[in-house]
């Protein structure tokens, strides 16, 4: 089991899993008094501050070191991609429900997904310092885009969309696929 502490250590997992267990806190002690329940806006920001801290840890220290170790890579960093998402959905399911006031399940897990999905993407190309901007850039532009009734407009604003629209569910599992895949196969970028 040494091996998993140290794994977990050299990827800022503990840094990481602080961030977003505040990030949940945040979001509970923001929506306990009733708040916006049909605006998914302050539930979509927790999700992308959870996916970017966790997105720190999609890099190693040393990335030469990384590419001869003798272990297989594509499980662990599929594992990493995916476990992060489910720690995520964890923390953001499971603090707001004590309040009463949660959001939908589907609408965390899909967007938790895709978000994860599109830091490992910027893990895999930019380099694992900047996996961070491909969430935060789309997030950003999802709040400024107009409302989505297009299916062009749902899929740039995929987070914002209800649960049961099919190009947001369509385009996380296309992000989510692709960026775990693409992560786990190629690694990080140097």
């Amino acid at each position: 089991m040494r091996w998993l502490t140290l794994y977990a250590r050299s990827r800022q997992v503990p840094a990481s899993l602080a961030a977003v267990v505040l990030g949940a806190v945040a979001l509970w002690i923001f929506t306990r008094d009733g708040g916006e329940a049909g605006d998914p806006r302050l539930c979509v920001l927790c999700l992308g501050a959870g996916a970017m801290a966790a997105s720190v840890g999609l890099s190693g220290q040393d990335l030469a070191l990384d590419r001869t170790a003798a272990i297989r890579w594509v499980p662990r960093r599929a594992a990493h991609v995916l476990l992060a998402g489910v720690v995520i959905d964890a923390a953001l399911l499971a603090v707001p429900a004590l309040s009463g006031n949660s959001a939908s399940a589907g609408f965390v897990v899909r967007d938790s997904a895709g978000l994860m999905g599109l830091a490992a993407l910027g893990a895999s190309f930019p380099g694992g310092q900047y996996a961070w901007t491909l969430p935060f850039s789309w997030l950003a532009l999802s709040f400024f885009l107009p409302p989505p009734t297009s299916p062009r407009t749902q899929v740039a604003a995929w987070m914002l969309v209800p649960p049961g629209t099919a190009a947001g569910t369509w385009t996380a599992l296309v992000l989510a696929g692709a960026g775990t895949a693409a992560y786990a196969v190629a690694g990080p970028r140097r």
